[in-house]
């Protein structure tokens, strides 16, 4: 029996279903080799040569497939179709002894029988040029992350990582967000007058202010508004121009990864990698009640808006029967992808146009229905006619002033009929009844004017959506790379939700100031989507992908030299282990000597003598010396690390004993955590042993016996958990108002 290898078990049950049996189909559970997660993973001076080992925990997976594929007749990897896809199929080949030569490669657009069944006819080789644009964008990667992920812990703080593309990312969030901060509100006035026709035939409608004396007007300040108020009150106003027409809108593409990405978060809140996910399940298939596993949508990593004609014809069969013949445009529609979209595959679409939405809606959990919902009537509206609407202009004139009516009903519906856009923030709101049919020069009654102060807004911050949209139409990243961006933005708390809108965090400064100072061409937009457009240009044939990393690797190093060695200064001082001299340089704690004779010697002392406070050791009774740490100063016992006190810095000795220890009533001492936390303890260990979060009173609670403890509010309660007393302090009653 035959052998065929995906990645996912769900791809695996789905495909087994299809094929009833005939294949034998299995899943490698994603890669079965990467580079190493310790170490670099690539010879640099071996032309960054990668250096793959097994997965973690895949050693299972290879035997199992191992002894799968030397029972097979034939061995087909039907992995995605992707870059990644044909790695994971070259390294399944590699390490399961397939012939290098053999057509073992099958790739479908979706999971349907007919799409397996053809692929299974057509087995190719594996293309290298694919393997070797991936194999390029992770040896990049690696280089970049591994190499300024440490740079970034040891001048800012642990923890911290970097990558090509998400640091530019994080850079649009930072920009942004600064743009905002600097932004300056400036004001202005809108004023809108309610108009008539005097023999009041018609609706009174509603007409804006748009220019004076024949230009573009906007009061700037209540002065002017008031000005305009009074010569619009004071002269009359009469029709001008009327324009009347009949004005299209075309349907929309069907979905791409980022168009749907960005609708999904628009209609429905959801972020990129849960949308991702959901599309994933929709692709691979889901357990469906009486019919098995069931795959819905095609792949769902593209950038391409091309579909078949084989699905064109079925959308537009499927549109006359539905809404009726006038429906479908007159030329079926197509739509020209953005410049350097991999147009391999098609935009996203429902396989089986027959599985409506209202149809699965009982077989697919909420997140999942709404997904499919999109990608649904996206795909049905992209084959429609267009929408017409009855378009209407009046102007009204008043002396020097000129105003403006706009209003538009629906002539013919369209791809209206079943999908909606979604309306950008900076939209206003139309009028949707048509204007009254009027005559040009026609006088009209005001029945009020309305001026109101408003001010300039500043830039919107970044949702999922716009920053998935504004990657896409800079280049940067790919559609696979959307979601996990942004996840990794997430998960690293570079960036906080406010609602939907995201904000940068306090490092996420400190990272991009750090890396556009060192690294300009890095952090720069054009340049990372030029090294994207290299990527696709090693896909194609014409690029050497090692000669590549060859042009970016040598002076990103020598940045990296520099920017690590920045504010190094040799001293005179020798290291005490080698007798190398000792080099100051600056880390995240403040400055600090470390030994020349690195990595043979990897000596690290502190700088000059410590700071010698004026407080006792609580403890030994040793003048306590300042400290710096990643909380900043604070007091160490100099007999370290015999004696371990510390205390936290700048307060005063007396100021150090706060309250009054309840079991044996010694001074109790205010003390500061690892974590920089204020607790308190006796003075008197560790002969007695008391701590407390709270500020103990010295006193036993009368209900339980346990320690009373002072909150920062005030509140006395009882350090037992289980007990509830309490007394809380009586809030001061504001000054009632006199009455009268």
């Amino acid at each position: 029996m035959d052998l065929i290898i995906v990645e996912s078990p769900s791809k695996a049950k789905t495909i087994s279903k299809y094929l009833k049996g005939k294949y034998r189909v299995d899943a490698s559970g994603g890669h079965i080799r990467d580079l190493p997660q310790k170490t670099l993973g690539v010879s640099i001076k071996n032309g960054y040569e990668p250096k793959y080992v097994t997965s973690p925990g895949k050693e299972e997976t290879i035997e199992r497939l191992s002894e799968a594929a030397k029972r097979a007749e034939k061995v087909y990897l039907a992995t995605d179709p992707d870059r990644e896809g044909e790695a994971i199929s070259w390294h399944l080949q590699t390490v399961l002894g397939l012939d290098e030569k053999g057509l073992n490669r099958i790739e479908f657009n979706e999971i349907s029988p007919k799409a397996v069944e053809k692929a299974l006819t057509r087995p190719r080789l594996i293309n290298y040029n694919l393997v070797d644009a991936q194999q390029a964008r992770r040896v990049l990667d690696r280089l970049v992350g591994y190499k300024l992920s440490p740079f970034l812990n040891n001048k800012i703080q642990n923890g911290l990582s970097a990558g090509r593309v998400q640091s530019v990312a994080l850079r649009l969030v930072v920009d942004r967000e600064r743009e905002i901060q600097a932004f300056k509100p400036e004001e202005y006035w809108t004023i809108a007058a309610e108009v008539q026709d005097k023999a009041k035939k018609f609706s009174p409608f509603r007409a804006a202010l748009e220019k004076f004396k024949g230009k573009k007007y906007k009061p700037a300040n209540k002065e002017q508004a008031d000005e305009t108020l009074a010569a619009l009150a004071a002269g009359e106003y009469a029709v001008g121009n009327i324009k009347k027409s009949v004005t299209k809108s075309h349907a929309p593409a069907p979905f791409t990864t980022s168009t749907l990405q960005q609708d999904a978060s628009n209609k429905f809140g959801m972020s990129a990698p849960e949308t991702m996910l959901m599309a994933q399940h929709l692709y691979e298939g889901i357990d469906v009640e009486g019919e098995g596993h069931i795959a819905f949508v095609t792949y769902i990593r593209t950038d391409s808006t091309r579909i078949s004609e084989d699905a064109q014809s079925s959308a537009l069969g499927f549109i006359a029967e539905k809404f009726g013949k006038e429906y479908c445009p007159e030329k079926p529609n197509v739509y020209a992808s953005k410049k350097g979209a991999q147009d391999a595959h098609e935009a996203i679409r429902p396989i089986d146009l027959t599985r409506t939405p209202d149809s699965v809606k009982k077989l697919l959990d909420k997140k999942h229905y709404n997904v499919y919902k999109l990608i649904y009537e996206r795909f049905i509206a992209s084959q429609m006619a267009e929408a017409q609407y009855n378009s209407m202009q009046i102007e009204i004139e008043n002396g020097d002033y000129t105003l403006k009516a706009s209003g538009k009903t629906l002539r013919f519906a369209g791809y209206t009929a079943i999908y909606q856009e979604s309306k950008k923030e900076d939209d206003e709101e139309t009028s949707a009844k048509l204007l009254p049919d009027l005559t040009e020069g026609e006088k009209l009654d005001c029945n009020g004017v309305k001026a109101d102060q408003k001010f300039t807004k500043p830039p919107v911050r970044y949702t999922d959506a716009s920053l998935v949209k504004t990657m896409e139409e800079k280049g940067i990243g790919r559609p696979s790379t959307y979601a996990s961006i942004i996840s990794v933005l997430n998960k690293r708390k570079y960036v906080e939700k406010d609602g939907k809108y995201m904000i940068p965090t306090e490092v996420a400064y400190r990272i991009t100031d750090m890396l556009v100072k060192y690294f300009t061409d890095i952090m720069d937009v054009g340049f990372t989507a030029g090294m994207e457009e290299k990527l696709d240009d090693i896909e194609e044939g014409g690029k050497d992908w090692r000669a590549i990393i060859g042009e970016f690797y040598p002076p990103f190093e020598e940045k990296l030299k520099f920017a690590s060695a920045d504010g190094d200064e040799v001293t005179d001082i020798l290291c005490e282990k080698c007798g190398h001299p000792m080099v100051r340089k600056s880390g995240k704690y403040g400055k600090y000597l470390a030994c020349s004779n690195y990595p043979a010697c990897s000596n690290i002392v502190s700088e000059g003598e410590a700071e010698i406070s004026d407080t006792p050791c609580p403890k030994c009774g040793a003048m306590m010396t300042v400290k710096s740490g990643r909380y900043g100063k604070f007091l160490a016992c100099p007999n370290y690390p015999e004696c371990k006190s510390t205390l936290p810095y700048g307060e005063k000795k007396e100021d150090v004993f706060e309250g009054v220890c309840p079991d044996c009533g010694k001074p109790a001492k205010k003390l500061r955590s690892r974590y920089g936390k204020i607790y308190y303890g006796c003075s008197g260990y560790p002969d007695c042993k008391f701590m407390s979060w709270d500020m103990p009173t010295g006193e036993k609670c009368p209900a339980c016996g346990g320690a009373l403890v002072k909150t920062p509010k005030g509140v006395i309660k009882c350090a037992n958990k289980e007990c509830s007393y309490k007394i809380v302090p009586e809030t001061p009653q504001k000054d009632q108002p006199n009455e009268g």
